[in-house]
């Protein structure tokens, strides 16, 4: 197969025939009407029908990920049910001072279940986070340091948004 050409075919097709071309190797129709989105996937399908399709061992792998991965992007509300554990926080005590008055005085300890355990990452008198023994400039630090990727960390906390009325989520 001769991606290229293939590529080239396509692009000159019409979105009706497009649509039909798609219907043709994924064997069901398409709602979709994104000219680039149907264009990838029947050239995708295209080359694993030529050259062949993921090993069995790939797929293996691919299932093991997916199964470690927390597909949810925004914590779940408090009370709500799903496949992952409520994200809602428990504050176990506050003192005194704070920098930032949206988030709980210093000694307040920021509480979330996570993949099974429980994190928790307590607010510092100088505004800072310490979590597992090390200090974090901000709860999006403390959120990359348990995740390994990048959170917003008043969503990873389930807090309220910094400026009323600012929904970090949209």
């Amino acid at each position: 197969m001769n991606v290229n050409k293939e590529l080239a075919r396509l692009r000159k097709m019409s979105m009706a025939d497009l649509r039909q071309q798609y219907e043709a190797v994924w064997n069901e129709p398409t709602r979709s009407g994104n000219r680039d989105y149907l264009t990838k996937r029947i050239i995708w399908r295209m080359q694993a029908l030529a050259e062949g399709d993921l090993t069995e061992r790939a797929r293996r792998r691919a299932l093991a990920m997916a199964n470690d991965a927390d597909l949810r992007i925004r914590p779940l509300a408090p009370g709500a049910s799903g496949s992952i554990e409520d994200a809602s926080p428990t504050v176990v005590h506050t003192a005194p001072g704070r920098h930032d008055p949206t988030l709980p005085g210093a000694g307040a300890v920021l509480t979330r279940q996570w993949r099974g355990r429980t994190v928790q990452a307590r607010i510092l008198a100088d505004g800072t986070f310490e979590y597992e023994g090390d200090t974090y400039r901000s709860l999006s630090a403390v959120a990359r340091a348990v995740t390994g990727s990048h959170w917003n960390g008043r969503l990873f906390f389930n807090l309220p948004p910094s400026r009323p009325g600012k929904d970090p989520r949209k």
